[in-house]
């Protein structure tokens, strides 16, 4: 009994990708970088803290219910293979349960919060929870992504100031196009398994151009974040760490130039790095 429940927890787990936790970092720099901003520096570390934990509680239900819609697909990409439903480990009952549960205790998390940060978790949800359709027909499904991936912007403004200026749609529109740029570049990992079982990603529709896009969408990330500095009058340490994210990106074009699956996958996981120097460059500027 012990043994069948430890196995079960496991594959949860494995369904919620809590042994891969990039995507909740990529997820929570634009909430932090909008919880900063909103607050003028000073944010709520109670909001920080309820953000930081919806965040993670929501990226894990977004890949339960992306795990769900692809469960006819991962059997048959390499990299996915060994994933929860590709190996027949867990049921769509469960798995359905397993996200409503954890989308439950997220939208708890926020009830201490104003009216307009409940009404805005709607979209959000609903983000979330169809991004992975929008793989059958939309071209460019990242787009989706990104719009779903920075939706934490808008809302933290929302608990921070009872309002959504243009500053949050602003850091919104910035992420989309980070997210477009590094989701890209994952995608093009697994082009020739995309290709194979017909699903659509940007990788697939930019074509012989997708090196190039993925480093235009950085640019415009990297011009839209610092129209941000501007607006906010953000001053010496900011501009050092958009500095420091563009040195970073520079280096990522060396990855992913040949396509090479392990490199492209790596130019994926330094994001991360991308995002927290901005952060922190943002959070020294307030400080300091």
């Amino acid at each position: 009994m012990t043994a069948t429940l430890h196995t079960r927890l496991y594959n949860y787990a494995h369904l919620m990708r809590l042994h891969k936790p990039i995507g909740t970092l990529l997820l929570l720099w634009p909430t932090y970088w909008a919880l900063w901003i909103s607050a003028n520096g000073h944010p709520d570390w109670r909001v920080v803290l309820i953000f930081t934990l919806g965040t993670f509680l929501m990226r894990s239900a977004g890949c339960v219910i992306n795990d769900y819609a692809d469960r006819h697909f991962d059997a048959h990409v390499e990299r996915t293979a060994q994933r929860p439903f590709a190996r027949g480990a867990v049921t769509e009952r469960e798995a359905l349960l397993l996200a409503a549960g954890l989308a439950l205790v997220a939208f708890l998390l926020i009830l201490p919060l104003n009216g307009l940060t409940l009404l805005m978790s709607l979209p959000a949800l609903f983000l979330a929870a169809t991004y992975p359709f929008t793989k059958r027909f939309f071209p460019v499904p990242q787009a989706y992504l990104g719009i779903a991936f920075a939706f934490g912007a808008p809302m933290a403004f929302a608990a921070q100031t009872g309002t959504v200026p243009a500053l949050a749609w602003l850091i919104l529109c910035a992420s989309a196009f980070w997210t477009v740029a590094y989701d890209t570049a994952y995608a093009m990992v697994d082009k020739p398994d995309d290709i194979k079982i017909g699903i659509k990603t940007s990788a697939l529709t930019f074509g012989d151009h997708d090196v190039s896009a993925v480093m235009l969408c950085h640019a415009v990330f990297i011009g839209l974040m610092a129209w941000l500095g501007v607006l906010t009058g953000r001053g010496i340490f900011y501009a050092a760490g958009l500095l420091a994210a563009v040195v970073l990106i520079g280096m990522q074009y060396f990855d992913i130039r040949d396509r090479d699956r392990a490199r492209c996958f790596k130019a994926f996981n330094d994001n991360n790095r991308v995002g927290a120097v901005i952060f922190a460059g943002l959070a020294l500027d307030y400080l300091l």
